[in-house]
């Protein structure tokens, strides 16, 4: 079984991020989780920023049918008892029912150590995390990112493309590693 990795919504939201996460994923470098509201509020800030309801509707069908068993369910009675800061106790609770081994977040502070010792949970920034990912699969990680842009229409088509947009996406440490690997 492939390491489970719950995935907070602010990865999911920059959507070459979200690609390159989901690839991995689908190159069963790790177990992608999610819940209901993890998908609502990716929904809610989508169209928010002025993504048509249509496409942002495909979207999240597109992720729930390449990962059906990413979705976590019965975790609501959880909530009231997580530690962290209460706008992300639903993320904590989602991981904590799935079994997860880490959260992906850019909001690591809203997940102290103190609220996830107990569960033995790690909070990891999308940089660690793919990091971690380089490190461990370095040539599957490569090979996703080669192939992701090889599956883009317009720009970027390159791996440096791809890399340029990802370090927009707060990815730097990656993205310079990565550069370094393709020397």
């Amino acid at each position: 079984m492939a390491f489970p990795a719950f995935l907070d919504t602010c990865v999911l939201y920059p959507a070459y991020l979200s690609d390159t996460l989901l690839r991995l994923a689908e190159a069963e470098a790790y177990r992608p989780l999610w819940s209901t509201d993890v998908l609502e509020e990716l929904r809610r800030n989508l169209i928010e920023r002025g993504i048509s309801t249509d496409l942002v509707d495909r979207r999240i069908r597109q992720m729930s049918g390449a990962f059906p068993d990413a979705l976590v369910a019965g975790y609501e009675f959880l909530i009231d008892g997580m530690g962290n800061d209460p706008k992300d106790r639903h993320v904590l609770a989602a991981a904590v029912r799935a079994n997860a081994e880490v959260v992906v977040t850019f909001n690591v502070k809203d997940f102290p150590d103190v609220a996830l010792k107990p569960y033995d949970i790690l909070a990891v920034t999308p940089d660690d995390f793919l990091l971690d990912q380089l490190d461990l699969y370095p040539g599957l990680t490569i090979g996703v990112l080669e192939q992701q842009a090889a599956s883009y229409r317009r720009e970027p088509t390159t791996v440096p493309g791809v890399l340029a947009l990802l370090e927009r996406s707060g990815v730097m440490q990656f993205t310079a590693e990565v550069r370094r690997h393709l020397r």
